[in-house]
């Protein structure tokens, strides 16, 4: 349960805890195909970056930052407006809670209001599963009502094993012939304190 948990708006001031939730994922999983963790201020850019156009949303807890989730360009061309790639990382002791899921719901009405249409997840995939990484994510993103749309194998190696990429989508907007533009993400609209 996540009872006492506040999403809201990532600040600067959270680069730090977000990078250390991320850090832990990179160093330590196949979530992540990255093999070093950026530094704090390449974080911060990534953070200032994504922030100009969409949200990035974190959970916290007693002033501790349990987990967040963002959404990014997902190609960029002007045609690509109304889609957006999500990503959510928890801290690995928050899992369980519910949390995952809060953080997506009010992502997924920013983006929404925004007027996004889809979303789309890169999920890297093993199969069969090991000990860098679990299939915890597509289950996630399935239950969450994404489905997988595409498949890429063997193409990411780390911790000298093959893993398989997929993408996942979920629509959550009408497809009308001619649709507006999309709104630029206004911070603060979207702060949930249970």
């Amino acid at each position: 349960m996540w009872r006492g948990v506040i999403i809201r708006d990532a600040r600067l001031a959270d680069a730090g805890e977000m990078l250390a939730i991320y850090a832990w994922y990179v160093r330590h999983t196949a979530v992540s195909f990255e093999y070093e963790a950026p530094t704090l201020e390449a974080f911060r850019e990534r953070l200032a970056a994504t922030t100009a156009k969409y949200p990035w949303l974190v959970a916290q807890e007693n002033g501790r930052l349990l987990g967040y989730a963002c959404a990014g360009t997902f190609k960029d061309r002007t045609a690509y407006d109304w889609s957006c790639e999500t990503t959510i990382y928890l801290d690995r002791n928050a899992r369980g809670r519910g949390i995952g899921r809060a953080l997506y719901e009010a992502l997924e009405a920013a983006l929404g209001s925004m007027g996004v249409r889809n979303l789309y997840a890169c999920i890297a995939l093993a199969d069969p599963e090991d000990e860098y990484l679990t299939l915890d994510s597509p289950r996630f993103h399935e239950h969450m009502g994404y489905v997988t749309v595409g498949r890429f194998h063997r193409c990411a190696s780390k911790f000298g094993r093959w893993y398989d990429m997929v993408w996942m989508e979920k629509i959550i907007g009408e497809h009308e012939d001619c649709p507006g533009t999309v709104a630029p993400y206004r911070a603060g609209d979207y702060i949930i304190d249970n």
